[in-house]
């Protein structure tokens, strides 16, 4: 594999890098700025020097660079913080003759920059390397090596010396080179490793350019990919190089049909140790990864939608992914155990199923397998969440349409709720109620947890998603979304956060009087709130812990509460039992019928009323108005008339 043409224009999407010079006074900061900039040592050096522009063509990626000194006064202190914090690489510099101005890097400068959280890769140059003492002559990797240690974002150190031109655009160079060829977020330097994350991309890459799907690169498949990242065939001797560089490291890294996925990483892994980072990072921008090793913003399709629609796979998608599911289980159980969900997800900057609010998600089985269902569940709930990060991840495993393909925007729940019917294949319910009520215990079961007696508290909110088979031919994914009582407020505070709802459960512990008297003063508040804000949702409420008896005038107050709002009577459910009285059914069916269920507040009733009644004086005034235009007619007709 080639080094990148040095000809090409610019091709990051940086406009400009900006190097920050600093260090101790009389360390030869300014000296060094004005040579590299003047290419001329100068005599009277200004105490700082304006901010400096390198000529643009001064180093192969054809990147502007702008020199920024700084002060050593403590005056201006505050000025050199601002700076070093707008910086893209830091400079740091010492004078070869004074060991103190050394010292100081590692007692102030480096700890320096992170009290300033500045997190940018910063280069070490020693100046003055003509005026260091000859009877002290120490190598820069004994001097380095200790701080580089202890400071693992220094990406590089070297001498130079601007009184007698020695490396000092070199200094430039490097410092440009950190910035658009970083080390850090490819190269673990402590284990001498790729890092994961760059493992995962390559990865990925290695499968694009095997075409045949045969584990290894063939000799033409080396050059097509030489030829997409370098813009240069490789000859018949240069591919024979680059496997034999390989095979006498590594008997696995070539194989009879080429170059294996081992002998891929080894090359990139040797590139780097030879410093050659621009030869990965040439690699992995042509496939389109940004300096974090993730998929550039501008390769997936922006999701414009309004606050009640949301987001599904199409059918188009979901073959994919069942195809995939296919592919990755292995030892065709069925599941994909948590090893074989590794595996597909290997070529993605990390599982996107780790933490919240994924992970305890879906159904899984006791060897934390996901089947089919459960698979897609997660899928569709991410989808439903986060789109973007949906397509991401499409692309990822190997989506092989326009990622804007794999998408559908559904139609607006106001206009569902017109339609009287709504066609969304993902429904998501907001499950309201208070502590105890039995809404941790709902979810659990919802995605196939034993019941336990014990409570643990949900101070977050929590996702529950599994496949609804209302019959036949109608499976809907449900969504339900834990809402813990004390985050009810910090909701209802965006004027939009019913509109993603499709409906909203209210639980309660039918045996306990509060926990029915809280539940109900949380269905006439979000009912207040979708009145206000017009993104009423239908609702029903739930009747948990049937098993238990319930509290005296239990069936008077549900009743007259039921009748006082329109909405349907309590729905008894045990999940101690696992009687579930068709709820989850219900639910969907709700849903799907947006515009019943919906409960009416007494202010609501009143503005609905008064709405009414504003209309009907706007009609009598409208036909009065009729009437009256109607009259002048005539008179003006018969006054015509009689004239004649």
């Amino acid at each position: 594999m080639a080094k990148p043409s040095s000809g090409t224009v610019n091709p990051h999407s940086r406009t400009g890098v900006r190097i920050v010079v600093a260090g101790d006074q009389g360390s030869g900061k300014s000296s060094l700025i004005i040579t590299a900039a003047a290419d001329n040592f100068p005599v009277n050096v200004p105490p700082v020097l304006p901010p400096t522009r390198l000529p643009e063509d001064l180093y192969p990626d054809r990147v502007p660079i702008t020199i920024i000194d700084t002060s050593s006064r403590s005056e201006h202190s505050d000025k050199v913080a601002e700076e070093l914090q707008r910086a893209d690489t830091v400079v740091l510099t010492y004078a070869c003759d004074r060991p103190e101005t050394l010292e100081s890097l590692s007692s102030f400068w480096l700890p320096h920059l992170r009290k300033l959280e500045v997190k940018v890769p910063v280069i070490v140059v020693g100046c003055k390397l003509d005026l260091r003492d000859e009877n002290q002559q120490v190598s820069l990797e004994q001097v380095m090596s200790p701080i580089m240690q202890q400071f693992r974002e220094i990406e590089t150190c070297i001498e130079c010396s601007a009184c007698r031109h020695i490396q000092v655009p070199e200094v430039f160079y490097y410092a440009q080179k950190a910035v658009l060829h970083p080390t850090a977020p490819l190269f673990d330097q402590e284990s001498q490793t790729l890092k994961p994350r760059c493992v995962r991309a390559l990865k990925r890459i290695f499968i694009l350019c095997d075409h045949d799907r045969d584990g290894a690169l063939s000799d033409a498949e080396l050059n097509d990919f030489q030829v997409k990242c370098f813009n240069a065939p490789l000859q018949p001797s240069e591919i024979v190089g680059v496997k034999k560089v390989v095979q006498e490291k590594m008997s696995e890294g070539v194989n009879e049909r080429g170059l294996t996925l081992t002998g891929f990483l080894f090359l990139h892994a040797l590139f780097i140790e030879k410093g050659r980072l621009e030869t990965t990072w040439t690699v992995l921008r042509k496939f389109g990864y940004n300096d974090d090793i993730k998929l550039a913003d501008d390769l997936i399709p922006p999701v414009k939608l309004a606050p009640d629609q949301s987001v599904e796979l199409t059918n188009e998608a979901i073959e994919f992914l069942k195809a995939i599911f296919d592919a990755f289980d292995g030892d065709r159980d069925g599941m994909l155990r948590p090893r074989e969900l590794e595996e597909l997800f290997s070529t993605a900057p990390e599982s996107p199923w780790t933490g919240i609010p994924y992970e305890d998600a879906a159904e899984r089985n006791a060897f934390g397998g996901l089947s089919l269902d459960a698979f897609l569940s997660e899928w569709s709930l991410m989808t439903l969440l986060n789109p973007t990060f949906s397509m991401e991840n499409l692309i990822y495993i190997g989506y092989p349409g326009d990622p804007s393909s794999a998408i559908r925007v559904t139609r607006r729940r106001r206009l569902d709720r017109k339609k009287q019917h709504s066609d969304r294949n993902v429904l998501q319910c907001f499950v309201f109620g208070p502590r105890k009520a039995g809404k941790s215990a709902l979810l659990n079961s919802f995605i196939g947890r034993p019941y336990s007696e014990g409570y643990n508290p949900t101070n977050e909110d929590r996702y529950g998603v599994n496949v609804v088979d209302v019959s036949m031919e109608n499976r809907k994914y449900l969504v339900l979304r834990e809402i813990p009582e004390d985050g009810v407020r910090k909701l209802l505070s965006n004027k939009e956060s019913l509109a993603s709802c499709d409906i909203a459960v209210f639980v309660h512990d039918r045996s306990d009087e509060s926990s029915w008297r809280t539940s109900s003063e949380l269905l006439v508040e979000i009912a207040s709130h979708g009145e206000d804000t017009g993104f009423e949702v239908p609702c029903l409420i739930v009747a948990a812990k049937d098993d238990l008896d319930s509290f005296p005038m239990a069936i008077q107050e549900s009743t007259r509460v039921s009748q006082d709002m329109g909405v349907e009577a309590p729905i008894p459910i045990s999940v101690k039992l696992g009687d579930f009285n068709g709820l989850f059914r219900k639910i969907v069916t709700a849903a799907e019928h947006p515009h019943l269920s919906i409960p009416e507040t007494e202010a609501g009733r009143s503005r609905k009323q008064y709405h009414r009644l504003i209309n009907r004086s706007l009609i009598t005034v409208s036909v009065g108005a009729a009437v009256i235009v109607v009259g002048l007619g005539a008179y003006r007709v018969y006054c015509a008339r009689k004239n004649a």
